[in-house]
């Protein structure tokens, strides 16, 4: 009876907060709910809890969109309410640790998971993640058994990549971003450990559903030894023997959720591949200096050709913002390890606190491996336009990591700061993350149009990242160590050498510098790439061609951009306010007015700014001499002299005109040429123009096309003659000729170029408001001399005769010189 009364109120307690929810505002619904989770028990939140998640975060299918966090901006009204109801320390929270108390599960459905997990758990294979171990039953039932803690983190992550992405607002300011950032600060704390749970149950603390103990290393993210999130058997811990004990699996928890939702995105060949007996018993026998070949089991096949197994995954630009964020977290979090214990003896791991030795191996241990597939796969899949700076700049934080560790000098100068020598154990353990991307990078920056301002700006915030002093010679000692043969390692044997699993930290200075090092970048490359992987050195002669190449590019769009910011800047000045009295030039086909000339000769002198920066950097990255610059800068100077930036892109001629080629698409791409495009219609029927009336334009061509159905056989009689009657006439009554002289400038078909051509007359020009203004000062200006109107039309048609003659004249005079 008692069961029965509980599953009624439940069922009316979830009835009437479903009737409420689309009729009350949202403060009010916060209140209520509230008070509802501070009033009633955890048998009747069970009930409601995940009708609550799925109407804050939205359903996993997409159809409800909960609060829409992602579209939440800070300036809404809506949403102050709503974060302080999803705070780390708010009543959304609340409810979570009541339920956690219980250890009550919630399912979660499979088909909702990245791809690789899925294929895995749907092959029968539990996947290499501690975060997945216990919650899956095999025969798998497609559901994973989760806590509150980890339903509720698993449905927040989810949000990000079930939904579509934001189409309005700023990413950094909806409310999902700020929420994200504010659960990385409280759960991963840079300072002090993480804040005890402000919700205790009667009974005591809540505790961990499995804690960890203290004294057990973290072996590695993805081994398949102990868990992180299982204490050890014969050694655990009293419950109130360490607090830090008993919270950090929260900070495990939502670290795990976050990767495995947010970068997990390959597919099951490569999983299988990255997890693979073979590779593990491979980097085993490197770290113990088992190094013969013949020792090593064949790599997988396939392995090490890392593009073959992508998984058909598009992340959307908030969603790679917010990866951005994690990684920038993460290195302050790591970089905040006390110094005491980065200094101490290796027997002392065992006695810092769980959360000193989450910071100690949480980059390298959680997301290095996951992210660099994804960042690869971004850098491969990525359309070839500015949204790319979000992929790039992820990039750059990761392999900086010595920007967030809050130190005020190293905030000062960016440009001239020198690398710290301790990171460059960082740099050997992520080789991959700056030779293999940065060859990505220089593939993509070669077919990219340099001359935007954006695509110059990313390529100047590369070069300005590993310019920086030090980090150049960081990379190619990472690489000597990675190249050192098998038989110098083999006379170290005796050697006992430090791992995770031994006390070793990853951001420790106190590892050998010798072996240690060697396995360390070994072990990186071939757990990431394969056994089979044919590494390209960055500093090596093929790259090097590259480099060059791509300074060449630079160099030639530079040029052009200085060019573009020339001729902006002069028609800029044409279309002055002296241009409305008929100085400036009168091309129709010039449809910029003066001040987007001058926004486009400002991004172009951005533009040269940038690709000159850019230049200079790759020269002292690569150690080029003032020689080998100067020849490339002769080279591109001597092209452009030949005319070649005006010329025709590289085309095959055929039937229908000019077809483009590879390389003529490639000029256009970096601005080397271009077609000069023209309107070759009928002049007469061409779009209204900005600085026409479009009533007028239409009337013209009326009175235009009327009078020369009428007179059109008199006006062609008019301009066949050889006198000066006829050469005025072909002046004013065979405008489309001067079209005709100019189409050799752009492929056009043969049936156009053949096409007869007929007298006629234009009055389009009276449609333009700068023939209408000119009109009206001079109507103007002949009545205040006294005229009436029909001499002051008299006056201005003669004006107008003797103005269009003269200009004929010289014309004539220009062209015979």
């Amino acid at each position: 009876i008692i069961f029965l009364c509980l599953t009624f109120v439940s069922c009316c307690l979830q009835a009437n907060l479903k009737a409420d929810w689309t009729n009350k505002p949202l403060h009010q619904r916060c209140h209520e709910l509230s008070k509802i989770i501070d009033d009633y028990p955890a048998k009747e939140l069970h009930a409601i809890f995940p009708w609550l998640v799925e109407s804050v975060f939205g359903s996993l299918d997409g159809i409800l969109s909960g609060w829409n966090l992602r579209f939440l901006q800070a300036r809404s009204a809506e949403y102050n309410i709503a974060m302080d109801f999803l705070d780390p320390s708010g009543a959304m929270m609340k409810c979570v640790y009541k339920l956690q108390a219980e250890e009550y599960k919630y399912e979660f459905p499979v088909s909702y998971l990245p791809g690789p997990i899925k294929s895995s758990i749907h092959a029968g294979v539990l996947p290499d993640c501690p975060l997945f171990h216990n919650k899956i039953q095999f025969p798998t039932s497609g559901l994973l058994l989760l806590n509150p803690f980890e339903y509720y983190m698993f449905s927040f992550a989810s949000s990000l990549i079930n939904y579509p992405p934001g189409q309005h607002g700023s990413c950094s300011d909806s409310a999902y971003f700020v929420l994200v950032n504010t659960y990385l600060k409280y759960f991963l704390p840079t300072e002090g450990n993480v804040p005890p749970s402000p919700f205790s149950d009667p009974r005591g603390t809540v505790a961990s559903p499995a804690p960890r103990s203290p004294s057990v290393p973290y072996v590695g993210y993805g081994g398949h030894s102990t868990s992180l999130l299982k204490r050890h058997i014969t050694h655990q811990p009293s419950v109130n023997a360490d607090p830090a004990a008993q919270e950090i699996w929260r900070s495990e928890t939502l670290l795990q959720v976050f990767v495995e939702m947010w970068l997990h995105h390959y597919s099951l060949e490569m999983y299988q591949k990255l997890q693979s007996p073979q590779v593990k018993l491979a980097l085993l026998q490197y770290r113990l200096s088992m190094s013969s070949m013949l020792c090593q089991p064949p790599a997988p096949p396939g392995s090490g050709t890392l593009h073959t197994y992508q998984e058909p995954f598009t992340p959307s630009e908030e969603h790679v913002l917010v990866v951005r964020l994690l990684v920038k977290h993460l290195h302050a979090f790591s970089s905040s390890l006390k110094q005491e214990s980065i200094s101490s003896s290796p027997s002392a791991h065992s006695h810092s606190s769980p959360l000193e030795e989450l910071k100690r191996v949480v980059v390298q241990r959680f997301v290095q491996q996951k992210l660099y597939v994804f960042l690869q796969h971004c850098f491969g899949h990525w359309p070839l336009d500015a949204s790319f700076r979000a992929v790039l700049e992820t990039w750059l934080s990761y392999i900086q990591p010595w920007r967030y560790t809050g130190e005020k000098n190293m905030q000062a100068d960016v440009q001239n700061r020198t690398v710290p020598d301790k990171w460059a154990s960082f740099v050997q353990e992520n080789l991959l993350m700056y030779t293999k991307l940065f060859q990505g990078f220089l593939n993509r920056a070669m077919r990219t149009d340099l001359v935007n301002a954006k695509n110059a700006l990313m390529v100047f915030r590369v070069a300005k990242v590993f310019v920086q002093p030090n980090l150049s010679e960081m990379i190619q000692k990472a690489e000597q160590l990675f190249l050192e043969p098998e038989h110098a390692i083999l006379q170290r044997q005796n050697r006992v050498f430090l791992t995770p699993s031994h006390g070793g930290s990853f951001l420790s200075s106190r590892q050998p510098v010798g072996t240690d090092s060697v396995f360390k970048v070994k072990s990186h490359v071939y757990s990431l790439e394969g056994q089979d992987c044919q590494y390209n050195l960055m500093f090596g002669p093929d790259l090097r061609k590259n480099v060059l190449k791509l300074m060449q590019i630079i160099a030639q769009a530079r040029q052009t951009a200085k060019r573009i910011s020339d001729h902006s800047t002069e028609m800029a000045a044409n279309n002055s306010f002296l241009s409305w009295f008929g100085v400036g030039s009168s091309d129709h086909n010039n449809t910029f007015t003066g001040g987007e000339m001058d926004d486009m000769g400002e991004g172009m002198r951005k533009t040269h700014e940038f690709l000159d920066k850019a230049l200079d950097y790759l020269c002292q990255i690569f150690r080029l001499n003032a020689g080998q610059l100067s020849q490339l800068m002769d080279n591109v100077a001597s092209v452009d002299d030949e005319g070649a930036s005006k010329q025709l892109p590289d085309c095959i001629p055929s039937e229908n005109g000019l077809v483009l080629t590879d390389l003529g698409r490639l000029q256009i791409i970096n601005g080397l040429r271009r077609f000069e495009i023209e309107y070759h219609g009928d002049p007469e029927l061409q779009p209204i123009r900005s600085y026409e009336n479009a009533f007028l334009v239409r009337l013209m061509f009326q009175i235009s096309s009327f009078i020369n159905a009428r007179f059109g056989d008199h006006m062609e009689a008019l301009c066949s003659r050889q006198d000066l009657l006829g050469s005025i006439g072909r002046h004013y009554l065979s405008s489309s000729s001067k079209v005709a002289e100019q189409r050799w400038k752009s492929p056009v078909t043969r049936r156009m170029r053949d096409h007869p051509q007929r007298a006629r007359l234009s009055l389009r020009v009276l449609a333009s408001y700068r023939t209408l203004l000119i009109l009206l000062l001079l109507y103007v200006l002949f009545a205040l001399l006294s005229f009436g109107a029909l001499s002051s039309t008299g006056l201005v048609l003669i004006v107008s005769f003797l103005y269009e003659l003269l200009l004929n004249f010289f014309h004539k005079k220009l062209k015979t010189q």
